[in-house]
Parts: C-alpha cells; structure tokens; sequence
C-alpha cells in the first residue's frame, strides 16, 4: 500500500510538472483578443455617431471593421471629386466599445493593435489617451495600453476618426487620389497580450542559399540568447537553426544563422516555412517565443541587365490590385484576398503591385504562400509627401509590419509624381533585406517604369536605354479597352527584349461601389474605376482569357492542321523555375453537332503528350498522337495543366474547313414544292410552308414567314465594302430551285483563272430549294488594302432577340486586337446589353464580333429565329451592336459598326484604351486590312434554314 501511495504521489507530481509546464509555455507566448470582427463578413457592432452625411448627429450601431459610408453613414467621395471641384466631404466619426481583460494579463504588457483607420484616429482607454493621433489611412499603428487597462473589469475604448486629415500632406497623398475615399475602422483591432520581457518585433532575411540573418527586437535587460528551430509550413519539425553569430545591441539582438538543406521560395513553387524564435535569459530559460513565416529567397536587380530571383532572371507577368469590394469598400477578408490571388495566378501572372497603398496582411499572407512577386508601395498619387517627419514615419510602419513577407521583391515610393526624394534613404533603414525602391511612372535608380507607353516606345531608341524597362502600368483597361487587346504585340516585344523586365496591367477588378445614398446602385465614378479585368464581384471579362493565354508558361508556336499534318509542335518553356516535363498535356480529337444536336461535342480519341526535358527559357518539340482516322476529326484540343494540376489553358486547332464541317448538318431533303410568283417590284417565293418575299430591284430579303410567324430577318444580304452600283437583278426559275441573282455595274478587270475568263463584277446569288433553305453566295471584289468593312449584313431588331447558340471560338468576342483566349466549340449565350465594365456586368457580352463562325442559331423573341451555316472560313460574325461606354476617351470603344444587325464579314477593328487610340498600340490596331490578290474576290457562302 505504500508503495503504491509513493507512485500515486509521484504521478501527480508529474502531473503537476506538466501541466506546469504547459501554463509555463503558454505564458511565453503572446494571446491575441479581438475587439472588432477580423473581416467583411464577421463584425461586430460597436456604438457610433457620424458628424454629417447620412444617418447623423445621433448615436447608433455599426459593424466593425468597415467603411462607414458602407453601413448607410456619411457621404460618398471619389477621390478626384477635389481635382473636380465638387463637393468633398469630411465628416467624423466617433466610436465606443465596451470590454473586458481577464485578471491574468496584469503582468503581461498589453498593446492595442489597429490594421488601419481612415484617416486620423484618436484612441482613448478609459478616458485617457493612448498616444498621439495617428495619421494615415494605409498603415498599422499601435498603442501600449498596459497601465491603461482596468484588468478583470470592464474597460471603455472610445476612437474619434476624422475621414480628412490635419497634415494637408496626407490629404493630398491618400484623400486626393484616384480612387473611392471612405472613412471608418476598416480593418481589425485586437489587443496582444505578451510577457513582460518580450520580442517587440523580428525583421528576417533569409537567402536562397539558406543563411538566415535576423534582428530581434526587444528591450528586455534578460535577454541574452536566442533559439530559433525551422518547421515545415504545416509544422513538422525540419531542423534545430544553428546561431554561427550574436550581437546584443540597446534595443535588439542581431542574429546569423544557417540553415540546412532548405527548398527556396518562388512564384512557382512557394515553399513557406514556419521560423520559431525563442527568446532566452541566461539559464537558457525561454522569456518569450514568436513564430514568423518565412521563405528562403535571394533578390538582385543587376544594372543593365534584369530583376534576378534565385540567379533567374524574371519577366513580370503582373497586374496592380485595390483593396476593394462593392458592397464594403476597403474592408476585404482572407477569403477574398486568396480568391483574387488565385484568379490572377489562373491568368497565368506571377506578380501583382500594391497600387496604391499597403494593403491588409492577409493579401500578403496569401501572396507568400499561394505565390505571387509582390510590389509594395507607400500611398502617394501625383503629390508627393511633403511633409518628410509624416512620410518617415509611414515608410517605417509600412516596413516594420511586411518587412519578413518573402513576396515582396521591391518598394515603391509612392506613384506617379509622387515621390519625396528625401524618404528614398529611409526603406534601407528599416528593411534588413535592403530591397531596392522605384518611382512607378518615372527614370529612376536602375529602372525606367514608364506608365501606358506607345507601341512604338518599345524601339527603345532613347538616351536612357541602358535602364531596365520595367512599366508598372500598362494596357489601361478602361470598360473592354486594353488588358487583352494588344498585350500580345507588347508581350512579344517585351520578351524578347534583354532589358524588359516584364510589366502590370491596370487594373485587376473594376472598382465599383454600392451606393447606400442612392438605393445600392454600382457606381464606378463615371471612368474613373471601370479599370478592371474582372467586374466588381470578379466577373469574368474577355480579356481575362486572352491574358490567360498570352501568359501561358507554356508557350506553343502557332499551328496550322493540313493534310500533311506530322504532329509536331514547336514549344517554349517560359516558366522561370520549373521543368517543362512537370508539367502535362492532353490531345483530344473532336468531332462537333449541330444546332439541333442536344449534345454539342464527341471525342474521338485523347492521349496524354510526353513534354520534352526543357529548362526554363529553352524551345524544344513534341509529338502528339494521331489516330488513325485523325482527318475525320473536327478540331484538335490541346489542353495544359501544370505540376499541381491547375489548367494552364486549352488550344483549338481546326482540322475540317467551315464547309466540310457543315455537311454534317445542312439539311438535303428533295421534299417539298416550290413556286415563285413575281408580284410589281416584288419576287414571292413558297417552299415547304416558308414564304419568302424578295426585292426585285435589289435582290435583298424582304420578309420570311414560316407558317403564320414573321422570321424578321429582311433587308440583306446588303455588300459592305463594295465600290459598285446595282445593275440588274435576274430571276432564274426551275423544278428544283429559284435563282435571284443581283448583279453590280463593271469597275475594273479581273482575270478569272478557275474559268479562264474576265469577271468584273460584284455579285450575289440567292438560291432557294424545295425544302425551305436558302443558299447564299456573295462575291465582292476590292483593292487590297481597306478601311471599310468587308461582308454582308442583315436586319433582325434587337428586341426579336433572346439569345443564340453557334459553332465557333468563344463564349467571348473579339477586337482584332484582342483575338486570344477564345476556344473553338458549340458555345451558347442569353442576351445582354451589358456595356463592360459599366452596366450589367453579365459576361460574356452577347453583342459584338466572335471569330470563326462555322454555324448559328439565333433564339427568337416572339419569333422562331433562325439557323445559319457559314460555309466560308475565317468569316467573322457581327451580333448586334454593343452600347458605347458614356466616357471612353481616347480609345476605349468601338463606334463604328457596320450598318444593320447582324452581319457576316471578313475583317473587324480594333480596340484602344483610355489613354491610347488602337493604331497607336501596334500592328494590331492598324485601321488598314490587307486582302490580298485583285483578282481573288472575297466569298461568303451562307445557308439559312427557318
């Protein structure tokens, strides 16, 4: 018995060591408690009274983070409305909140954290102040509040936020910018519990090669040692960091160390690891502990030459992104910062620029571990910080919290005009990895960052062409301008330039914002925030898709399938870190239906493709597999994902012309009867129940009835581009069809090879069959260069319509010089009358020009519309005509379409940006076709069926 009294006392001794132990641990390490919610989508409420605006001079409830104006308070400002001289609004905001802290944390040094606060805050514990009024809306601050705290009690914390600042210089940086100016706490505030004798903060550099240098910042006299152990990003142990050095200095403790056999960080493969610091007295006793994530990574910008990471040499596939949401303004969540980085990594970009402020540390967070290069910027906008004491402080604060985020690769010190030369020197001062500083928009340092240069500024033919190019913006999106239409003339040229380091388009996400005051309108001031690749909510626009595919790291010359096909592409890796052989394709023959078909697609045969053994940068081939009866197929799909089994992007390659395609579909009944009367000036036509009304003046179409139902496609096929007057129209009449064919007035020679005759004439041929089809052919002959429109058009009132299905490259249209991104299937699309990036927001546009147009089903409103087979390859179809945004600029729309509503043509014109007309973006956006041959006419060979 006593024996086993002795073993029960020892066990609790144990017990009670452990235990112990656990409290002991704990208190090592410092305890969050949030006083506000931690994002958009989880608030709490505190007490609020807003000075002017909406729902003021009163107190009431507000969520926490947020913008206020948001939560139905204040007054709504953009930016540039003091630029503009409208009315600018500057309300305050004073804010309450009861808490309690528990009895344990007083021994503990207590701080209050704020992530951000627009703009001046005034932060009061209890009735006493906590410190200064902090200025700047973009920055984290915080506040010892230790001696301030009634513990085990309630407290009161009381913030007046002041929506303008009293320093005039951070108005003009942040208030007077070209963005939605907003007011509020809107990001989280938390107390941070820590023991007395703690680490204040740790700025980290850890190098590719795996040395790890670090200070530590503390101002504990206990302090002698320090313990840092490596984990996985997950937290399995990798190793004890061996310290190699150790200098104690008044406020930090400065470290070296190495680490052993570690996997560098890269947008490629972001291998994150977790840093355990443990701060020791001289016993060995640890005073407190910290985890930082860290990624090992080595950054050099070599003069002349290029932005190296881990010896490689980088382009910039990047895109500048807002702290934004509709419905809250700058208050965003984790959530939504991986969905945006997870969009733009599916874009096939590598990097993304902070435009034009910190953003919230989750972006950042994410950014590190998902795996994108990072420009973080300080907010300035055409005005610099004049005043130096204010701008050092926010350059500290900016650095002190991202200092350790291994995505970030440079600083920017403020934006276009916006830099004070006199803070350049103070990044180096707070930064441990000594990152270097641009000036976006400017010559500056190793770079030139030039913002929206003209096609022709790639010549580089200037006194400063030893500089890194390097556009931090570029291609302004503006509504469906820019982004996509032309990147890939600048892409070319970029890549292929040895001192282009890559670029950012702007912008990432339309910013719109809902309207409280105004009954939750979208509102993007006009064209100041209809910038972005994705709509407000991350709708999807066209150019999304042909960014994806111009950056694809796989890089497939262009390809065409003809009967001597020997399946071999020509392929570069353009990845910078990875093997192509990591990465997958797969090849699938495809056979299409057609419009009556439920089901839009057969695959005939797929097989996976063995990539070659490429390193980053090299060109090699690879073979695909043809089947046997590879000539039967379609169209060849190429579809690329990569070494984590995200889609890359899928090619369309045409085996089968329109018009061997179409056979498959276009009805060759002999059934039913056909007559045709000639009635005055017109030609009446009945066949299988459809009723045809022809121009006997014109040859046009004039009406189509099927049954007791108007069809109301008329007045067509009208010639675009043809220089030539109506001479005659002959109608042709036999057992098994009508001829009505519309011959034009003689301008010229021409030498008919196929019928070794002289032709010079434009035409068209209707030919109508007993079946109900109507077969068309168009000839029209012009000189080899034009401006104008070349094809056909039609009449169909846009209110008839509800919709259409076609065969053809979409979902998405096109501009001529945006035509990537697009996949060549059945595709099918309900109308809209979106204007992109303005109103609706409902992508794809249903209006516009789509490529490759093999078939067409328009659904009818009222009406039982109509199936078209385009039997002529590279045939453009033109589906109604597309409202113009209310302030385009420059070039930012397309305003000349052709005449009618739907038409079938050749050619197609380009789209410019905000900033820049098309023909000032390269060859692309020439206004001038060329056709080639005079003596090859242009032919459009269309069958309808009703």
């Amino acid at each position: 018995m006593k024996n086993q009294a002795i073993i029960r006392l020892l066990f609790l001794i144990q017990i009670v060591f452990w235990v112990g132990n656990i409290y002991a641990q704990k208190e090592t390490k410092t305890i969050k408690k949030y006083l506000t919610g931690t994002d958009k989508d989880n608030t709490l409420e505190w007490d609020f009274f807003c000075s002017d605006g909406m729902k003021s001079g009163k107190w009431d409830k507000i969520a926490v983070p947020s913008c206020w104006e948001l939560q139905g308070f204040g007054n709504y400002n953009y930016g540039r409305d003091y630029k503009d001289k409208k009315s600018y609004f500057k309300e305050y905001g004073l804010y309450k909140y009861n808490f309690s802290v528990s009895e344990d944390w007083k021994n503990k040094n207590v701080k209050i954290v704020f992530e951000g606060v627009m703009t001046d805050a005034e932060v009061k514990i209890n009735g006493k102040l906590a410190g200064e009024i902090h200025q700047g809306a973009f920055y984290e601050f915080k506040y010892d509040v230790s001696k301030l705290l009634k513990y085990g009690k309630d407290n009161l914390i009381e913030v007046k936020v002041n929506k303008e600042s009293s320093n005039e210089s951070i108005n003009h940086a942040e208030r007077r910018a070209d963005f939605w100016i907003f007011g509020g706490i809107y990001r989280p505030v938390y107390l941070e519990a820590s023991p007395k004798n703690n680490i204040e903060r740790v700025a980290i550099d850890a190098k590719a090669n795996g040395n790890i240098v670090a200070d530590i910042f503390t101002k504990s006299k206990k302090a002698t040692a320090v313990k840092l152990v490596l984990k996985e990003d997950l937290g399995k142990k990798v190793q004890d960091v061996s310290i190699k050095n150790l200098n104690k200095e008044d406020d930090k403790l400065s470290i070296s160390a190495q680490a052993l056999n570690i996997k560098t960080w890269n947008p490629e493969k972001p291998n994150m690891y977790q840093l355990q610091i443990y701060l020791l007295d001289k016993k060995g006793n640890t005073l407190h502990q910290t985890t930082k994530k860290i990624g090992f990574r080595t950054i050099e910008i070599r003069e002349s030459d290029g932005i190296y990471v881990n010896n490689q040499k980088i382009k910039f596939k990047g895109v500048n992104r807002h702290s934004f949401y509709p419905n809250s303004g700058r208050t965003t969540s984790k959530a939504l910062s991986i969905e945006h980085i997870k969009m733009m990594k599916d874009m096939n970009m590598n990097a993304v620029r902070m435009s034009h402020y910190p953003p919230d540390k989750h972006f950042l967070e994410a950014c590190d571990s998902i795996g994108l290069f990072v420009i973080d910027e300080v907010c300035t906008w055409h005005v610099p910080y004049l005043d130096t004491k204010v701008g050092k402080k926010i350059i500290k604060e900016t650095i002190v919290r991202d200092v350790n985020h291994p995505s970030i690769i440079l600083w920017a010190n403020g934006n276009e005009s916006g830099w004070n030369n006199k803070l350049d020197n103070e990044y180096h001062k707070h930064d441990i990895q000594k990152r270097e500083v641009i000036h976006p928009w400017a010559i500056f340092g190793k770079m030139n960052t030039m913002h929206y240069p003209e096609y022709h500024i790639f010549a580089y033919d200037s006194p400063r062409k030893d500089k890194i190019y390097f556009p931090t913006e570029f291609m302004h999106g503006l509504y469906d301008g820019g982004h996509g239409a032309s990147l890939d003339s600048y892409w070319k040229q970029i890549w292929n330039m040895p001192l282009a380091a890559g670029g950012f388009l702007w912008d990432f996400a339309d910013e719109s914002v809902i309207r409280t005051d105004k009954g939750g309108i979208l509102d993007s001031d006009g064209n100041h925030a209809a910038d972005g690749i994705v709509g407000p909510y991350g709708e999807k626009e066209a150019s999304y898709f042909t960014v994806k595919e111009i950056w694809s790291p796989i890089y497939i010359a262009e390809r065409f399938i003809r009967d001597d096909f020997s399946g071999i592409f020509d392929v570069e890796n353009r990845y910078h870190f990875t093997n192509l052989n990591e990465c997958k394709i797969t090849a699938q023959w495809v056979n299409f239906n057609g419009p009556k078909k439920a089901k839009d697609i057969k695959v005939m045969s797929e097989s996976n493709v063995n990539l070659p053994d490429l390193a980053p940068g090299l060109k090699g081939t690879f073979t695909i597999n043809k089947p046997k009866n590879w000539q039967s197929a379609d169209a060849l799909y190429l579809t690329a994902t990569d070494a984590t089994g995200n889609t890359i992007f899928t090619w369309s390659y045409l085996v089968k012309n329109p018009k061997n395609i179409n056979n498959n579909f276009i009805s060759d009944d002999k059934i039913g009867i056909i007559k045709s009367t000639i009635s005055g000036d017109k030609i009446l036509i009945n066949a299988n129940g459809n009723r045809f009304v022809f121009s006997k003046k014109t040859g046009l179409l004039k009406e189509v009835k099927k049954g007791d139902k108007i069809i109301p496609l008329k007045d067509g096929p009208i010639l675009l581009g043809s220089k030539s007057k109506l001479e005659m129209v002959n109608v042709i009449d036999s057992e098994d069809k009508v001829e009505i064919i519309a011959l034009f007035e003689k301008r010229r020679k021409y030498w008919d090879w196929k019928e070794n005759k002289e032709t010079t004439q434009d035409f068209l041929k209707w030919t109508i069959k007993p079946n109900g089809t109507l077969d068309l052919h168009v000839e029209i002959r012009n000189i080899k260069m034009v401006k104008e429109y070349m094809g056909i058009t039609f009449s169909f009132p846009e209110k008839e319509v509800r919709g259409m299905k076609w065969l053809g490259d979409g979902p998405y249209r096109v501009w001529r010089n945006r035509m990537k991104g697009t996949q060549f299937k059945v595709w099918e699309n309900d109308y809209n009358n979106t204007v992109t990036g303005e109103t609706e927001f409902v992508y794809p546009e249903f209006k516009g020009f789509f490529s490759s147009l093999n078939w067409l089903n328009v659904k009818g409103n009222h009406n039982n519309g109509f199936t078209v087979y385009c039997n002529s390859k590279d045939t453009y179809l033109r589906m109604l005509t597309p409202d113009q945004p209310e302030d385009p600029e420059k070039g930012a729309s397309v305003k000349n379409f052709p005449k009618g509503d739907i038409s079938f043509v050749k050619n197609i014109p380009a789209i410019g940006t905000k900033f820049k007309e098309p023909n000032k973006m390269g060859p692309y956006g020439n206004e001038i076709h060329y056709f080639g041959n005079d003596d090859e006419p242009i032919v459009l060979d269309l069958t309808f069926e009703f």
